[in-house]
């Protein structure tokens, strides 16, 4: 159901709230090497490779990733130098490490089963020309209740990428269920950043028309002691494939494809300015 917010609830207040937090997160993904920094994405192999934006030749196998910088190249991995050949070892997957060269910072991370390296360059023009990300109104008529049922165990639950070929596997940790507007629905959570934190991934009735068409994100707080969870979808936000084609983000479970229209949250930023202005009001 809809929160009922107290008579002479301050939604001003609310909004002001909203605008500091959306305003952190752009801050966040603008930073000098954030994502709108990253300039490639480039996939491992046997094969030994050299990259644009990145020194070394490049390769990976069994024993993990590898690089054979020339005498004229050098990384700081962790502010250490490192030249000639150099082993980083086998990298679980959903980690990685940072490498610099210059100003350039250079993750080396796996992916979906795969070694990847992405430049982050802070000159890039994705970057330097970003001018925040346009959003619906917030409205406290989509902060929504809604209540967590845990799994039994986490469930393993393949999904697919932002780039094709590409899956990743999460552990599903129970499902929310809501109401809006008087139909019941339903999400499938995954972990979410903090202690007993939720994450949700999703699209609905807007996708491909006033936001960004593969998925969207939102975080959720910890249940409380009744399993009642806070779904604030003025806080649905987009993840970087919605900004860079080289990113690998996960994209929603069969099951968050919701029925609905959320006009709330952020839009697709390959709006232009004048119809992103028409939408968010």
């Amino acid at each position: 159901m809809t929160i009922q917010l107290p008579e002479n609830a301050n939604i001003e207040q609310y909004q002001r709230d909203w605008q500091e937090w959306h305003t952190a997160k752009d801050r966040a993904l603008a930073d000098p090497h954030g994502f709108l920094a990253v300039t490639g994405l480039y996939f491992l192999n046997a094969e030994p490779t050299r990259f644009p934006d990145t020194p070394g030749v490049w390769r990976t196998d069994a024993d993990g990733v590898h690089v054979k910088l020339e005498s004229s190249e050098t990384l700081l991995l962790d502010d250490r130098p490192i030249t000639g050949d150099y082993d980083f070892g086998v990298i679980a997957e959903r980690d990685g490490l940072t490498v610099a060269s210059g100003d350039v910072r250079i993750e080396i991370a796996k992916r979906g089963g795969f070694d990847i390296l992405r430049p982050r360059d802070p000159a890039n023009p994705r970057r330097t020309s970003f001018e925040g990300t346009a959003a619906y109104r917030p409205d406290p008529t989509w902060v929504l209740t809604g209540l967590f049922a845990p799994f039994v165990k986490p469930r393993p639950t393949t999904v697919g990428a932002a780039v094709e070929g590409l899956e990743h596997v999460y552990d599903a940790v129970g499902e929310i269920t809501f109401t809006r507007d008087g139909e019941p629905l339903s999400l499938i959570a995954f972990p979410g950043h903090g202690d007993g934190e939720l994450l949700v991934l999703f699209t609905d009735e807007t996708a491909g028309d006033t936001t960004y068409p593969a998925v969207r994100s939102l975080s959720v707080s910890a249940p409380d002691a009744g399993g009642e969870v806070v779904l604030d979808f003025n806080r649905a936000v987009n993840l970087p494939c919605a900004y860079t084609p080289h990113a690998t983000c996960p994209l929603p479970p069969i099951e968050n494809r919701l029925p609905i229209a959320v006009t709330a949250g952020e839009l697709d930023p390959s709006l232009d300015a004048a119809a992103a202005e028409r939408v968010a009001g």
